[in-house]
């Protein structure tokens, strides 16, 4: 439930910083006001809800942190505080609509949590990890804090929009004492919030301390902006007016950027596509309307009479200049988000060699997928030295070798029209130690495979011998005995009238019996060690015949497969990984049904037993015929399975992927 509601949550976040921050816009624009360096402080407050909106809707719609939620009351605090004091200059000029004074007095308390969360409590949640004493007393600290600021700011006994009045005169004495060093100790919290950031960074492994310089850097400007703040309520020194809102205007600039390079840089969320294409369309954004607002004012001022040609110049200009622009400001972003190296091609090639299969095919989804990513007509590797054609055009040639020989060249072709960068001839000389590496691998995975066929061939033939000598040695040996023991009973029968022997001929008829039951065992196992019909690759027929041998014994086999032939050795693994199957059910089950299922479908073959038994003990060890069937499986390139189905039981799964045999 809760990933449903998330993106829910960020989407509004959003929309309510976006709907107060154009709405203060629109407000200020109509009201017109005359300048005024408080007003500084309304557009910080404005920044806050614009900026940390979109970055709390960018976080809060890949995971529900606390990062994200601080980020988020930011967002709206600011925004909503930045909205009132646009109703309030409203206001001033038209009364109709000036709202009631308590709602008014919001705009100088909304924007306290959120914004002190920022610098006291968002630096020590930053990398995620797990907290230690120190970082939890520092969290405390903070949350404590930032609930003295709100209480004593929301009771102000000289504003008469406080929505907490305190009548106690200790009360009023104690927030009178504590008051005017509230921002000096923001500050002092800010100030060990980022020395804890520094040591973090410091103490951590390269990987872990990506982005945290950032962050101390954005910390540290957010302490530089609440210096005089701090200087001027505790010790009444004095501020150039619009100093304190311009710093905090530029250190609430680059801080939302560090928090987002922290998270990118350490791949927390998964954020990296999203914040890369909100940039660069932020950053666009951005250029275009200053472009062309620049473009017209000079423009206008230096053109006497007035004309549509700025806007005209202006409109021409963007258009010339933004696809280079935007290459520009993506390539940064890039940079910004995703480091130096080119992760997309990183990217591409491992898609490419996760759905590949192995050898020359493996090479050339590599191949394939490097084409796509240097934007390039073709690129081939060809395993060998052998002779490479000419090939007219611009054609890059590398000859890979490996321990002193060449194993394989690699070509590229650039698309028609187009020639080869510098950037693609020198991504792919980085390449190619890799995809030699490739070619070795691709190479090894060959003889490997060869070796495995020349194994398993070894293993069934001499089954087959085993078969032959069990069904054309051994069986007529114990037929030929109990022929002989039934010849010696026939002679025996003419002395009945002797006891001893009619004993010996008792004694005979018992052994003849027992050499035709051994004869029959042994034609069976000679069947079950490998059914003539494998040899054909009948699997089907050979299960059918299998069924009906357990049929005899007590046990029901429902064999579910479509008759059809396939290779010798896949129809004699599988047979043999099927036997052991029922093998193991009518042995240690206790039930009197199994299912035998053979579906050969697009992904490859997929068999399965399954029982609805006793199942596997988690402690048993696992046996001979286990490690056999796992030795079958591995023969013809699948994979083996042994689970437990939803209904209990157990189930033993091969599957051998398309394109293996």
């Amino acid at each position: 439930m809760t990933d449903r509601r998330r993106p829910v949550t960020a989407w509004v976040v959003l929309a309510v910083t976006s709907v107060l921050s154009v709405g203060s816009t629109a407000g200020w624009l109509i009201a017109a006001p005359r300048w005024d360096p408080w007003m500084l402080y309304s557009l910080v407050d404005w920044l806050v809800g614009a900026v940390y909106g979109v970055v709390a809707w960018l976080m809060l719609s890949r995971r529900s942190h606390l990062a994200a939620w601080i980020m988020a009351a930011a967002g709206v605090g600011g925004a909503a505080s930045a909205a009132l004091a646009t109703w309030a200059v409203l206001g001033e000029t038209r009364p109709a609509v000036l709202p009631p004074a308590v709602l008014l007095g919001a705009m100088y308390w909304l924007w306290i949590p959120g914004s002190y969360a920022l610098t006291v409590v968002l630096p020590w949640l930053l990398p995620i990890r797990r907290f230690g004493p120190l970082d939890r007393a520092a969290v405390g600290a903070g949350a404590a804090f930032i609930v003295v600021v709100q209480l004593a700011t929301m009771s102000d006994p000289a504003d008469n929009w406080r929505p907490l009045t305190i009548d106690d005169p200790g009360l009023l004495a104690g927030r009178a004492a504590v008051t005017p060093w509230l921002n000096l100790g923001w500050l002092a919290l800010t100030a060990a919030a980022a020395a804890g950031v520094i040591a973090r960074r410091r103490r951590a492994s390269p990987p872990d301390r990506r982005g945290l310089g950032w962050l101390a850097i954005g910390i540290t400007l957010l302490g530089l902006a609440i210096g005089p703040l701090a200087l001027h309520t505790a010790w009444g020194v004095p501020v150039y007016g619009p100093l304190a809102p311009a710093l905090m205007l530029a250190a609430q600039l680059f801080f939302p950027a560090a928090v987002l390079v922290v998270v990118l840089r350490q791949r927390l969320w998964g954020m990296e596509l999203a914040v890369g294409r909100t940039l660069v369309w932020a950053l666009m954004t951005c250029i275009v309307i200053g472009g062309y607002t620049v473009v017209v004012l000079v423009a206008d001022r230096i053109l006497v009479m007035p004309s549509v040609v700025p806007q005209a110049l202006a409109t021409a200009l963007l258009a010339a200049a933004f696809l280079p622009v935007r290459q520009w400001v993506q390539a940064r972003v890039d940079r910004l988000v995703h480091g130096e190296g080119d992760r997309r091609l990183i990217r591409q090639v491992a898609d490419r060699l996760r759905t590949a299969d192995r050898g020359q095919v493996m090479l050339d989804a590599v191949a394939a997928g490097i084409a796509q990513s240097l934007r390039l007509e073709r690129v081939t590797v060809t395993s060998g030295d052998s002779p490479v054609p000419p090939d007219g055009g611009d054609v890059l040639t590398l000859r890979l070798t490996s321990q002193g020989r060449v194993v394989a060249v690699l070509r590229a072709w650039p698309r028609p029209g187009e020639r080869l960068g510098r950037r693609a001839v020198s991504t792919l000389g980085d390449l190619a130690p890799v995809v030699t590496a490739l070619v070795d691998l691709a190479a090894a995975q060959g003889e490997i495979d060869l070796a495995r066929d020349r194994t398993a061939r070894a293993r069934d033939e001499e089954r087959r011998r085993l078969r032959r000598d069990l069904h054309d040695g051994l069986g007529p040996a114990f037929s030929g005995l109990a022929l002989g023991l039934a010849a010696v009973r026939n002679m025996l029968r003419s002395r009945r009238d002797d006891p001893a022997v009619a004993a010996a001929d008792e004694l005979v008829g018992q052994l003849a019996a027992e050499a035709d039951r051994q004869a029959a065992a042994v034609r069976d196992l000679a069947r079950a060690v490998m059914p003539p019909l494998l040899d054909d690759g009948a699997l089907a027929p050979a299960l059918d015949q299998l069924r009906e041998r357990y049929v005899a014994a007590g046990l029901a086999v429902e064999v579910r497969a479509r008759p059809g032939l396939m290779p010798g050795d896949l129809a004699t693994a599988v047979y043999g990984i099927v036997a052991e199957a029922v093998r193991n059910v009518h042995r240690h089950a206790a039930v009197d049904r199994c299912i035998i299922d053979v579906m050969n479908g697009p992904g490859g073959l997929e068999v399965s037993v399954t029982d609805h038994g006793a199942g596997i003990d988690a402690d048993a060890a696992t046996g001979v015929g286990t490690r056999a069937m796992h030795e079958r499986a591995a023969g013809v390139g699948g994979t083996l399975t042994i689970t437990t189905p939803p209904g209990g039981g157990t189930r033993v799964r091969l599957l051998v992927p398309a394109g293996t045999r």
